[in-house]
């Protein structure tokens, strides 16, 4: 630095704010448009006058919702975003200030009491802006909303009604759509649910819901719908009439893992397909494949229902093959996010073993699964009684003795079966019609039950689209060898990280200690 330069350093004039002296206590300040301190604007000006500092909400102890004026109910937990907006939003007079905090302050669950501390900005006396904080009180009084109130008068009193059908012999396919109807919400309106014969029965309080409804079941599985009404009361003086809803909601019979028999017109219409296909998914459309060429085909449930077929044979009737030999053809393909590889196999039934020497040449899909020794589902045509109208439109149709579905781990699942799994599901809060079977269709439905949790092991695409919790029951130490990956699949764990409350569960160990 020159010369010139520190000499103009030295004669800089720094600059200093000044003092003044406030015009009401004397007291020297920094100088402000008001010329007062802060205690005597406070003193004279308060911002919070005419804001509401006392508000009486109403509360359904039912459900746990606030009611917006005039018939508006709102649903929020206890400090949430949810209530702390509709609160600020019950405020009056609060546009004239400017809110830059709020918050929660805690009180007594039970209390019937909510405290939001708001702190809020004003401009006053020629252009000062004043910042001040206050609390205003939220008195709960509880009144049942209506919906709430109509269970409670007549808890069978109902305005629509779902009735959810599939006339198939499992009920694997309602476990799946618990799970989906869990994951999304879709029944949070409905009063009561009832499981019946073939099918689940939801009520709803209003029309609108039931048809949301509907609308849901459509978007998830393929379905065919029929609407009715029936009048209850009437009123001619005010021209008001009150019926009841019923959605009749028929869900397609056909699903994963059946063998199906295509009729003629609907394998013309999907490319000469077939005509002896398997189904492998079921969402809004029907995946087919052809496990003897690779090929594949989707129908959605305007092309089902349009000419509906049943399966030849079901997920029920499979039987156990071990594989004596196998020799791929055709290298990996991917069909539909679904990997196959065509291969020939040498297969004999496990129920055949030390009665026969009988041996199948089949040809499979599954290629790239399956190696000498392993265990395979598929179905017993070469002894199988059936009886489709389908089959005999086809002239000169040869069947094949064997069609595999899948790989089996049943016989690794015996060292596991009876012990509980790391993760669970939840459930439907769902009243059960009495069977008039008895033990035998209770059995049948455990036996289901079991078959969709295997499924869910199984496929990662299916588990994905549902939520899956931990098992507080699960002890590591008596499954320790699922880690070893040689007891078949199963969950990962850190497909139960976005479920599991780590930090709750510490909270409580801590709580337990403390006691």
């Amino acid at each position: 630095m020159d010369a010139e330069g520190i000499v103009a350093d030295m004669f800089t004039v720094q600059k200093t704010m000044g003092q003044v002296l406030c015009c009401m206590c004397g007291i020297s300040m920094p100088p402000n448009a008001a010329n007062m301190c802060v205690n005597c604007i406070r003193s004279q000006v308060d911002i919070t006058e005419g804001l509401q500092k006392h508000v009486t909400i109403l509360h359904c102890p039912e459900c746990s919702s606030y009611l917006q004026p005039p018939k508006t109910w709102i649903k929020a937990q206890l400090e949430s975003k949810e209530l702390l907006t509709f609160c600020i939003k019950r405020l009056k007079n609060l546009n004239k200030v400017r809110l830059v905090h709020a918050e929660f302050i805690w009180t007594e669950p039970h209390s019937k009491r909510i405290k939001i501390k708001l702190r809020i900005q004003k401009e006053v006396l020629n252009g000062a802006i004043l910042e001040q904080a206050y609390v205003v009180e939220y008195v709960q009084q509880e009144n049942m909303c209506d919906n709430c109130r109509r269970v409670q008068t007549n808890p069978d009193q109902y305005v629509a009604v779902v009735q959810v059908r599939q006339h198939v012999s499992h009920r694997r396919t309602f476990f799946y759509l618990e799970q989906l109807i869990l994951k999304h919400g879709a029944a949070s309106q409905a009063v009561n649910i009832k499981q019946v014969h073939e099918g689940v029965d939801f009520y709803f309080a209003n029309r609108s819901h039931g048809s949301k409804f509907v609308n849901f079941l459509g978007s998830v599985v393929p379905t065919l719908n029929r609407n009715d009404k029936q009048l209850v009361s009437q009123d001619i003086k005010n021209s008001t009439y009150n019926y009841k809803y019923t959605f009749s909601v028929q869900i397609c019979p056909i699903c994963k893992e059946d063998l199906i028999c295509l009729p003629p017109k609907v394998s013309s219409s999907l490319g000469n397909l077939g005509p002896l296909v398997l189904c492998t998914k079921v969402s809004t459309n029907i995946m087919l494949l052809d496990p003897f060429t690779s090929r594949h085909a989707f129908m959605d449930a305007n092309q089902y229902w349009r000419v509906p077929f049943r399966p030849l044979l079901s997920g029920r009737q499979l039987v156990e093959y071990i594989v004596l030999d196998i020799e791929v053809n055709v290298g990996l393909i991917t069909v539909g996010g679904m990997k196959y590889s065509l291969a020939d196999a040498q297969v004999a039934r496990v129920s055949d073993f030390g009665k026969n020497d009988t041996i199948f040449n089949v040809k499979t899909h599954l290629g790239h699964l399956l190696n000498p020794g392993d265990y395979a589902l598929g179905f017993d045509l070469y002894g199988a009684n059936t009886n489709d109208l389908e089959m005999d439109k086809y002239k000169g149709l040869n069947l094949p003795d064997v069609v595999l579905v899948k790989k089996s781990y049943e016989e690794k699942r015996q060292k596991k079966r009876g012990k509980p799994r790391p993760w669970k599901l939840n459930n439907l809060p769902m009243e059960v019609e009495p069977s008039s079977k008895g033990r035998t269709e209770d059995a049948k439905e455990v036996q289901d039950y079991e078959k969709f949790l295997e499924e869910l092991e199984e496929d990662q695409e299916m588990r994905s689209k549902i939520a899956l919790y931990r098992n507080k029951n699960y002890q590591p130490s008596e499954t320790a060898s699922m880690t070893d990956g040689e007891d078949g699949p199963a969950v990962p764990l850190e497909e139960l990280l976005n479920d599991l409350t780590l930090e709750d569960d510490n909270e409580q160990e801590d709580e337990e200690m403390e006691g």
